[in-house]
């Protein structure tokens, strides 16, 4: 007889933070990791429209319109 699967994998965080979009669409992104022995570091990113990086912080984050705030998932390893 087959043994029955056993639980699932721990599953990723499904979200790390929150990112707000400002009406000048500068976003700021409210990041929290954790790890071993419970050690917890928060930070704050923020990105201008002007900033290199900003359209592929977009692209990761999804929609999000001036006003809104949605969960910042996390980025792929590598």
């Amino acid at each position: 007889m087959p043994k029955p699967p056993g639980p699932p994998p721990p599953a990723e965080a499904a979200h790390i933070g929150s990112a707000t979009m400002t009406a000048d669409g500068t976003l700021y992104l409210y990041l929290r990791a954790e790890g071993p022995g419970g050690i917890i570091g928060d930070s704050l990113f923020v990105y201008k429209p002007m900033d290199p990086t900003y359209r592929d912080i977009l692209k990761h984050l999804g929609p999000i319109r001036p006003g809104e705030s949605v969960p910042v998932r996390p980025w792929p390893d590598g």
